[in-house]
């Protein structure tokens, strides 16, 4: 996919669509970390909860590096607006039942206002029987400043989002289930 930016989206991107197959998603269960080894400590797993939250399962040791914070079990949305909120919500909502993937491009500050603009890549993976109810996702800064890692990331701010339908279109969760 030419939209995104940075070279771990890209590949993870394929790595997933190729486990995919004709699928919505592939499998929570199929997903090898060994096979994203250099995506590793810039991702994440978040999982989708019946009351809207989306918390972080597991969270990249890098990840956590940036931010200056462990992730596991707080809201993925907590660092966004409000407006930010809807959208993401909705996004990982449709994704969800539809198959797509969410691309985001987004700034995030330090608490002295230095901005970094990062590549959000967000892919489904089938957990349960209902909905792609987990989600694999990696974060990647598009520039490398001198500071980054020495100052935390805090509030990020959506700059783009869009949903990328592999197939060219929306799926049927329901008709998905006959492959998994």
């Amino acid at each position: 996919m030419v939209r995104m930016r940075h070279k771990t989206s890209k590949h993870l991107f394929d790595y997933w669509n190729r486990l995919r197959g004709p699928r919505l998603a592939p499998r929570r269960f199929e997903i090898e970390p060994a096979s994203i080894g250099d995506a590793l400590p810039d991702t994440f797993i978040l999982e989708r909860h019946e009351t809207g939250a989306f918390p972080y399962r597991l969270a990249g040791t890098r990840l956590c590096e940036r931010f200056k914070k462990e992730f596991r079990g707080h809201d993925f949305l907590a660092s966004w607006n409000a407006q930010d909120i809807g959208t993401l919500r909705s996004r990982l909502n449709a994704i969800s039942v539809q198959g797509g993937v969410i691309l985001l491009l987004a700034n995030t500050e330090t608490a002295s206002g230095k901005s970094l603009q990062v590549e959000i890549l967000i892919l489904p993976l089938i957990h349960g029987p209902i909905c792609a109810d987990r989600f694999l996702g990696v974060v990647s800064p598009l520039t490398a400043p001198s500071w980054l890692g020495l100052e935390p990331l805090q509030a990020m701010h959506l700059v783009t989002d869009e949903i990328i339908w592999p197939d060219g279109h929306p799926q049927a969760f329901v008709a998905q289930t006959e492959h998994i």
